[in-house]
């Protein structure tokens, strides 16, 4: 075969340049990608302009504590931890770091001067001043290693099996353990940093200071023995746990931050739940895990993804061991090799006898078993050294974290569970600031920092309410943040002519229930002629998959009207929540036969019922229910004369345990300028839990943009707008954090500037950025009343940032536990709106959410784009989703997984409200 190597050749040398010729190098001129790249303004998020003034000024007080810092002028110390087994493996289990770094604070004290440290349970590790040396290594032994987080060396019997006396066992497990520690030093952090974030100076080390006093508060819980999730602790006290069913516990703790203010340093302190499993005996777990009635009904399979890494105690031993798997064969008959006592063969070696874990625990080591002989056993032991317990003698240990997806009855237990009123919180605040005991925690001390017990009082403004319009012109005027259709008209109502209902299955009067609605339509202005037919699921197919029912019942509809199919579709579902049915039957109805539709579980049909499905039914339908006067009147500030268009923007992401779920991007878009309250949506999938959306501007090929913004939003803008392009674009996104908030500025931003440009090189619209935020720990009181804040409040002092644009707002009435507010923070806005009038946009943009009679706590294109992408992430549910794949995927270390897309909403639905 010939070799596919060129030949080399034999270049002639370069002509030699005379003495009195300068060589002129020759400038290759940049690409305009380059060109852009370079001239790219790096963003960064904008600082604020000053206050708002309009509202009627209200006292509050804040879940803020404020701090002092006595030694602003000392330096944090920053060094890395680096933990290895005395034949020098590095140490991976994360459990075991405290204990180790503790035996060398303990060990050493000397050597250290004396030092107090912060440690992060890992890699790093912080002291006030510096240590003796800047690398110094440690020699630590420690009895009884076995950690929270099994290391996976020491495991009880060895050999494969509980092979030992119990004499030898424990002494095994006893055994001590050598580590060697390296502590090297990384960096000096200027305490003087938070001082300077505080003027509004905030730099890499101001945010790095902070970090090390929020790992101060960790160690501080972790030494309380409290389990710890990020910046939130949970003790272990049966009086903070609440049964959430399947053996699953709601376990109330707080979360506890440092966060930099106007008003100086304070300490965020909050309530915070997550779930637990539930401790005791494992069995009993099991049992309400897979609610059966008894051991013998556990299926095993199932039980072993369940139980796999979950930490045990074994009974009459306090030692902890973590489970790797179970016995292929029962108690009674898996076998091992035990090693006789003091028996030798003739050629020396231990003589074994071959026993069952059931004999060895009953007659060897006298435990009575009542029920485990034909049970597999638990593994905690490795894979070829498997260690067996029967699973009657195991306990589940206190505080392991439930991460699974819960159930819909669960989820909803928890939220129930975990509200609290205003003044039960603040109570529990104050006992959990005064139970904490900070001022004693050394490494505070050591900062000279103090913590205030009293809650820092904020200045809000209650804003006046907007006033609606309705039918015939009417006025309408919310109270308390909501409003009554009684006796009143929608204002642009629908016609719904061609319909039929399909009933998969509910138990209900279905004539009834139709001529209901279509009496209460009548009365709300929208007119509903009889329905064409009723369709009832024939009773063999009530337990086929979903899909199954779906392509069933859609075939009666075909055989009914083989040639045009209603234009809209009432479907009553047999269950409540979360039915099985409702992803299979939008898609089939949105994506193949863009028929309109609306699902309910009519379990209790009452006026209020029915007024609530006529609002959804009405918006999806191109209706409109309520408008705001400013808006018919075309007042609003800077968006009612110039062409705006407002976007709302999510990332909906699969549950946890989910990590296979492709993430769903939405955004939707305003549309009829210059209204404000109607929205189309736009919606893809992308690679699991990844937050920005990255295809919001998508070159194909060809020569197109198939991203979310240019050909559903924009275009469409420009059609139902009297064929005008925006000049104004307004963004609201959320879910993101502070962390990602350049991202969203240079990156998401960039995009959508990207998808104007594509449509019109010479159209530079002007644009205002802001983050809404759900997920954080601030909260607002009134002191000395029950009540919630009043709706409309805003805080825009003390506790917001102390330089960026970020306010509060309760835009709604918090009817039940304590209202959380949204957080809002302009990150940018070149439209130039003042104070006042951006926050009463957003305040009104409350009040346009078509679904209901009340006040949001969010604006309402967020809320629509939630919406959205959940709607459309059912579609992904079941195993007909499409097989074609998006350009990009997850990671997983086999490489690229493949992001499956959706399928494309039919035309006749592409446009409307279907998400409402």
């Amino acid at each position: 075969m010939e070799s596919s190597e060129e030949p080399e050749v034999l270049l002639p040398p370069p002509p030699v340049i005379p003495p009195n010729v300068v060589p002129t190098q020759i400038k290759q001129e940049p690409s305009p990608e380059s060109i852009k790249k370079i001239l790219k303004p790096n963003r960064v998020p904008m600082t604020r302009r000053g206050t708002g003034s309009k509202g009627q000024r209200i006292s509050l007080l804040s879940n803020h504590f404020k701090v002092g810092i006595a030694n602003a002028g000392g330096h944090f110390f920053h060094y890395c931890v680096s933990l290895f087994y005395e034949d020098g493996r590095p140490v991976d289990g994360k459990g075991i770091g405290r204990k180790v770094i503790d035996k060398v604070r303990e060990t050493y004290d000397t050597e250290l001067a004396s030092k107090e440290f912060a440690y992060d349970g890992e890699k790093s590790l912080f002291t006030v001043g510096a240590l003796p040396s800047n690398k110094m290594e440690f020699t630590v032994v420690l009895d009884k290693v076995t950690s929270n987080k099994n290391t996976g060396s020491g495991s009880p019997g060895g050999n494969g099996s509980p092979n030992e006396s119990d004499r030898k066992r424990i002494r095994r497990v006893s055994q001590s353990q050598t580590f060697k520690v390296e502590i090297s030093f990384a960096a000096r952090i200027p305490m003087q940093a938070i001082t300077n974030a505080l003027r509004g100076q905030e730099s890499d080390n101001s945010q790095e200071a902070l970090r090390v006093l929020d790992i101060i508060l960790r160690q501080h819980s972790a030494k309380q023995g409290c389990l710890l999730v990020r910046q939130s602790f949970f003790h272990n006290d049966s009086r903070n746990f609440t049964d959430l069913g399947g053996g699953v516990l709601g376990c109330r703790g707080f979360h506890s931050s440092f966060r930099a203010t106007q008003a100086g340093l304070s300490l965020n302190i909050d309530g915070s739940t997550t779930t637990i499993i539930q401790p005791g005996p494992l069995v009993d777990f099991l049992i309400a895990n897979q609610n059966v009635r008894d051991p013998f009904q556990i299926d095993w399979l199932k039980a072993k993804r369940t139980l796999k890494n979950l930490r045990i105690t074994v009974t009459s031993s306090n030692t902890e061991y973590r489970i790797t798997g179970l016995s292929e064969n029962p108690c009674k008959e898996q076998i091992f090799s035990l090693k006789s006592r003091g028996g030798r063969d003739g050629n020396g070696d231990t003589q074994t006898v071959d026993v069952t874990v059931y004999d060895y625990f009953v007659n060897y080591q006298g435990r009575k078993l009542n029920y485990s002989a034909d049970l597999p056993c638990v593994n905690v032991g490795k894979p070829k050294r498997p260690t067996y317990f029967p699973v009657e003698l195991c306990r589940l240990v206190p505080l392991q974290r439930y991460t699974k997806a819960l159930t819909v009855h669960q989820r909803s237990s928890l939220v129930e569970k975990s509200r609290q009123k205003p003044q039960e919180k603040m109570r529990l605040l104050t006992d959990v600031l005064k139970s904490n005991k900070y001022d004693n925690e050394p490494m505070l001390q050591s900062c000279g920092i103090s913590i205030s017990t009293q809650f820092t009082q904020v200045e809000g403004r209650v804003l006046s309410t907007p006033r609606l319009k309705v039918g015939n012109g009417e006025d309408l005027i919310p109270r308390n943040g909501r409003w009554s259709f009684n006796n009143k008209k929608l204002v642009e109502p629908a016609k719904i002519e061609r319909w039929a209902v399909v009933n998969f299955s509910a138990r209900c009067d279905t004539r009834g229930l139709c001529r209901d609605l279509i009496r209460f339509g009548e009365m709300k202005g929208i007119l509903i002629n009889p329905p064409m037919d009723v369709f009832e699921e024939n009773p063999q197919f009530r337990r086929a998959p979903p899909p199954v029912r779906v392509e069933q019942m859609f075939e009666q509809l075909r055989q009914k009207f083989p040639d045009s199919p209603p234009h809209f579709l009432l479907c009553l579902l047999p269950d409540r929540k979360n039915s099985d049915i409702y992803g299979p039957w939008k898609r089939k109805n949105l994506a193949e036969f863009g028929i309109f539709n609306q699902c309910l579980a009519p379990i209790r049909v009452n006026e209020q019922y029915l007024m609530n499905v006529l609002l959804k039914i009405n918006a999806k339908l191109g209706g409109l229910n309520a408008l705001l006067a400013v808006e018919q009147s075309q007042n609003i500030p800077l968006v009612s004369k110039i062409p705006t268009i407002i976007f709302g923007m999510d990332v909906s992401h699969g549950s946890p345990g989910q990590s296979d779920v492709p993430s769903i991007a939405a955004v939707v878009g305003s549309r009829h300028w210059p209204l404000i309250s109607r929205y189309r949506a736009s919606v893809r999938t992308q690679s699991p839990k990844v937050e920005m959306i990255d295809s919001l501007f998508k070159p194909t090929p060809d020569n197109d943009d198939a991203g979310i913004v240019r050909w559903e939003l924009l275009l469409d803008f420009y059609r139902s707008s009297g064929q005008t392009k925006p000049a104004q674009i307004i963004i609201f996104r959320d879910g993101v954090s502070e962390s990602q908030f350049n991202q969203v500025l240079n990156i998401e931003l960039d995009q959508i500037i990207e998808a104007c440009k594509f449509l019109d090189e010479n159209w530079s619209p002007k644009f205002t950025l802001i983050v809404a935020q759900k997920n954080h720990h601030t909260k607002f009181f009134q002191a000395g009343s029950p009540d919630n804040v009043p709706p409309g409040t805003v805080i825009d002092n003390n506790v917001c940032h102390p330089q960026n644009n970020d306010f509060y707002m309760c835009a709604h009435a918090g009817m039940i536990g304590t209202t959380r507010p949204t957080h809002y923070h302009v990150l940018l806005d070149e439209i130039g709106f003042s104070v006042d009038d951006l926050q009463e946009l957003i305040h009104s943009l409350s009040y346009v959410y078509q679904r209901s009679t009340s006040a949001i706590s969010i604006v309402a294109p967020v809320r629509y784009a939630h919406l959205a992408a959940t709607q459309i992430s059912q579609f992904l549910k079941f195993d007909d989703m499409s097989e074609t794949s998006s350009s990009h995927g997850g990671l997983t270390s086999a490489g690229a997984v493949p992001v499956p897309e959706l399928p494309v909403l039919h035309p006749n639905v592409c446009s409307s409200m279907f998400f409402c």
